[in-house]
């Protein structure tokens, strides 16, 4: 047996300047700086910050560029060459929000810069309109998304009209308050325990109106009330992001996604019990029973699910179109969640499986309707989200014994949280799948992640980055040369 040659992978070595000069280099890295962060700061992944940025660089010939991005700053690096300096830039992401219209604009506008540069000044000028636009939804729009969202939820667990409804003004309540206390600036932790606080005392208002002898009441369950707040407000929670980072590789910003997740699930535990505690000491305890189930009937679970689905679409700023096909996608994958477990196949296992499916089919779709794959996924999982689990593991530590809670509690929302990397898992699985299919059809190869290293020989220049199928800037911006 001989060696055809290295049993190792090229080291990446540069050793000759790209001829761009400094000035232009320059303004190449701030047009790339300015998408990257604009994308982090709407609910990109890391690898699609990371492939945005290769991408405008690589369009404008700055080949030796490195990216860095965690949860809180983006760093891109231009080596220049052996004989001149390098040039390094950081800029830090002050805030985070979903909002998918924002990003579906960016990225169209990254993909037609890269098919067709202009100069970076009237680029820059591009992406500042596109940053700057206005939300394609009023604020009272997005308020009633997320009411929506958690009566379809306390629908789901068998809640009934009276309560859905009841659940519908809480949830218009939290999102006010929440938003109103974004506006100050209020730390989220500190949000969280507010927000978590107010169907906790609306609760405890069912318990005094029962104690009072108001009629009308005796099927009103607390706790589906509970249940149904804390369920959205995890929602905008990034457990899914966190996986998905950290399947890709982004390991210390998949750390500091599942640190905030912590911290804000903490908020929540520490807003229902201080409203536990104030309840119990003016006489009118709260019993919150940590277990829900699922109403029996299967078509009432599918249409929770697609109203779930779009009511946080539009809740995320998605386009029409997405938040429409989120909510099919939504009830699809509902559908095949019930038909695993009813085979015998485990939760965590199933949830994985169903959103796989979610995934291929969404990536699919989404090219034919030229529409961002990400916005359709992220809206059609969020159904299957573990947040009935955490409300469990959060009221066994709240409302039981300090250390039999704890050791109740504890294993519940890690099981939670290793369901949440299965959807993560599976949604990463699906679009890759899908992105072979379409890659066979179009006669493409497939290319590598986002952030891999690209040997770059002095004597053969890189290719350039090839795009998504789908008109996106997914996880697999370039070819190895």
């Amino acid at each position: 047996m001989r060696p055809s040659g290295p049993p190792t992978d090229e080291i990446p070595v540069w050793t000759s300047p790209d001829g761009v000069e400094r000035k232009t280099a320059q303004a190449v890295v701030d047009l790339a700086m300015r998408a990257g962060v604009a994308l982090l700061s709407t609910g990109a992944s890391a690898a699609d910050v990371t492939g945005t940025v290769l991408m405008l660089t690589e369009a404008y010939r700055l080949r030796s560029v490195h990216v860095d991005v965690n949860y809180t700053s983006v760093t891109v690096s231009y080596h220049r060459g052996p004989d001149a300096d390098p040039m390094t830039v950081m800029r830090i992401v002050r805030f985070r929000v979903q909002d998918y219209t924002r990003l579906e604009r960016l990225r169209a506008l990254v993909v037609d810069l890269v098919s067709h540069p202009v100069d970076t000044d009237e680029a820059r000028v591009r992406i500042d309109a596109v940053i700057g636009a206005p939300h394609p939804y009023r604020r009272w729009v997005v308020t009633a998304a997320g009411a929506v969202l958690a009566a379809a939820v306390a629908a789901l667990i068998g809640a009934g009209a009276l309560m859905s409804a009841a659940t519908f003004v809480s949830a218009w309540f939290i999102t006010r308050v929440l938003d109103w206390l974004g506006r100050l600036g209020v730390a989220s932790f500190f949000a969280q325990i507010v927000g978590s606080a107010i169907p906790t005392v609306a609760a405890t208002l069912v318990v005094v109106a029962r104690a009072k002898g108001v009629g009308g009441l005796e099927h009103v369950s607390p706790s589906l009330i509970v249940a149904a707040g804390i369920v959205l407000l995890l929602s905008g929670l990034s457990v899914v992001g966190s996986g998905e980072d950290a399947l890709s590789g982004y390991y210390v910003t998949a750390v500091a996604r599942a640190f905030e997740v912590i911290v804000l699930s903490l908020g929540i535990a520490i807003g229902i019990s201080v409203v536990l505690a104030v309840g119990q000491r003016l006489g009118y305890p709260i019993a919150i029973t940590p277990f829900t189930r699922l109403t029996d009937d299967l078509l009432v679970q599918v249409v929770c699910a697609a109203i779930i689905s779009i009511a946080f679409a539009v809740s995320a700023y998605s386009s029409g179109r997405a938040a429409v096909l989120a909510g099919l996608a939504g009830a699809g994958g509902w559908v095949a969640l019930a038909i695993m477990e009813d085979v015998g196949v485990g939760s965590t296992t199933a949830s994985a499986g169903a959103a796989l499916l979610i995934g291929f089919t969404a990536r699919l779709l989404a090219r034919r309707l030229d529409l961002s794959a990400m916005a359709v996924t992220t809206g059609a999982i969020v159904p299957m989200l573990p947040g009935r689990a955490v409300y469990q593991g959060i009221t066994q530590v709240v409302s039981e014994p300090e250390g039999a809670g704890i050791a109740a509690g504890l294993p519940t929302l890690v099981g939670a949280f290793g369901q949440g990397l299965a959807l993560a898992a599976g949604v990463s699985l699906g679009t890759y799948f899908a992105g072979l299919l379409l890659a066979r059809r179009t006669g493409q190869r497939l290319s590598v992640p986002a952030g891999a290293m690209i040997p770059c020989d002095p004597k053969r220049r890189p290719r350039q980055p090839v795009l998504s199928d789908t008109g996106e800037l997914p996880s697999v911006e370039a070819r190895r040369p």
